[in-house]
């Protein structure tokens, strides 16, 4: 019945982590309990001529399985699955087996396919076709070094990570549209741009049919021997892009807010009805990617957490005994710093010592970085505020939104010195929470596609803020710059 409670699974992988959560969901109630949380730790492999990041892609399934075997226990007459992830990234198939661990977009052969795309396509063209923003690790420059390795020869089907997963859950293979707009090889129509992968030499066959947020794939493979009632859940495609299901939870007006989406990255951006391919979004990076509903996500990515995150495990690999929480308390207590880094710098996108890669960056310019642990991360959370707040100005600008309000949702969301610096550099409120928006919005869409729920996104909207209230952050009465 709509509007009757009930209960599905949002399977959520972020860059550095996944979770499964159990969420009941009816006309009044938005509820999470987490089933499952693990981390997501890529690994090196020696491929003959040098060491390669790819992702534990069969050790995160086997870990998502466990986490559905503890909401059975719980909820053996689970309605839906759903599964969203990070994008870009893929696994190349052979008669529907897994050729091998996907590559990581930290991998350093993505470099390669720029230019080999480039001199087919231009940037400029590449835009206006797809409206996606320049990243060196976009899927259709990893499928270049593909092509150009040979390893194409041996596959005759591309799943994104999220739908590999999905198709291992229902046997099913789908392109969801939300991630698929992240490959830069769709049409500004939403489909497979044939012309585009001709040009490149990728063979249309290897592109599955594409899906919307909410389709139903299929049910959950009986060989799962998970013990759910009946013949088992759905599985459902969700905004399988983990920001396209952040944005359906998050509590905002799309006329009058921009949104952060903070975990690994920064997702900076508003909420359009159209997409905006100007000269001008080009040249600073702008990217209209697939929403919910047939909605724009139009938003810049800032390297976001992982300058913290990673920073902490390399002192933490030198042997310093430290946490964010306790670096961030005693960075609370130090003076705002007179110099900021860049973090757009390409330089900061690879794993490895960050605190010497930003203190180079210092030194270049003849400026002193700070010199302790809890220095850079002050550092680290005030530039990430600047290169926020800088990317909301942008977003206002460049669509006509008039930004009056900024939400912070995802992890950035319980880090109040970030929220903080945020809305003192953005000149503007923050409103910061919910922590788990992509779980949620992942729910969100299930629960509408099984008749949980109806309406539109504003409608789901509502619900989340009747659920979960923000924090508010009050910009500095003396706006920082």
């Amino acid at each position: 019945m709509k509007g009757g409670a009930g209960a599905v699974a949002a399977v959520d992988l972020g860059a550095t982590s996944g979770r499964v959560m159990h969420a009941r969901v009816g006309a009044n109630t938005l509820e999470l309990t987490e089933a499952a949380r693990f981390l997501n730790t890529p690994v090196r492999v020696w491929e003959g001529d040098r060491t390669a990041l790819h992702w534990d892609l069969t050790g995160l399934y086997s870990s998502v399985l466990e986490g559905l075997g503890e909401v059975a226990r719980s909820e053996p007459g689970l309605r839906s699955v759903g599964v969203d992830a990070w994008a870009v990234d893929y696994g190349l198939l052979r008669d529907g087996r897994l050729l091998g661990e996907p590559y990581h977009y930290r991998d350093e052969r993505t470099a390669a396919g720029v230019d080999l795309v480039h001199a087919r396509v231009s940037p400029e063209q590449l835009y206006r076709e797809g409206g996606l923003q320049f990243l060196p690790f976009n899927s259709l420059y990893q499928l270049a070094v593909d092509q150009e390795s040979g390893a194409l020869e041996a596959a005759d089907g591309f799943l994104l990570v999220p739908d590999l997963i999905t198709y291992w859950l229902s046997g099913r293979a789908v392109a969801e549209r939300t991630n698929a707009s992240t490959t830069g090889l769709l049409t500004a129509g939403g489909t497979w741009n044939d012309a585009l992968s001709e040009r490149l030499g990728l063979r249309r066959s290897l592109f599955p049919a594409l899906v919307d947020a909410g389709t139903e794939v299929g049910s959950l493979l009986p060989s799962l021997e998970l013990p759910f009632a009946g013949s088992g859940p759905a599985v459902t495609a969700v905004g399988s892009h983990d920001t396209a299901s952040a944005v359906v939870a998050v509590p905002m007006d799309p006329a009058r807010a921009a949104y952060i989406s903070c975990g690994t990255w920064g997702l900076v951006g508003v909420e359009l009805e159209g997409r905006v391919v100007s000269d001008e979004g080009r040249a600073a990076n702008f990217t209209n990617e697939g929403g919910v509903d047939g909605r724009v996500r139009y938003l810049h990515n800032v390297m976001g957490l992982w300058l913290l995150s990673e920073s902490i495990r390399e002192w933490q690999r030198r042997g310093l005994h430290v946490s964010l929480e306790s670096l961030l308390a005693e960075a609370a207590e130090l003076p705002r710093p007179a110099a900021l880094f860049d973090a757009d710098d390409p330089r900061f996108l690879a794993p490895g010592d960050l605190p010497a890669r930003i203190a180079g960056w210092f030194a270049e310019r003849g400026l002193r970085a700070p010199a302790s642990p809890a220095g850079m991360v002050r550092v680290i959370v005030e530039s990430l505020a600047e290169a926020f707040a800088s990317a909301v100005r942008a977003a206002a600008d460049l669509s006509g939104v008039p930004v009056e309000t900024v939400h912070i949702v995802g992890g950035g969301a319980r880090n109040a010195l970030l929220c903080q610096a945020t809305a003192d550099r953005a000149g503007v409120p923050v409103l910061a929470g919910p922590v788990e928006a992509t779980a949620l919005g992942n729910a969100l869409v299930q629960a509408r596609a099984v008749g949980l729920l109806s309406g539109d996104l504003e409608t789901l909207r509502a619900l989340v803020a009747r659920n979960y209230a923000p924090v508010r952050y009050e910009p500095a009465r003396v706006a920082v710059r």
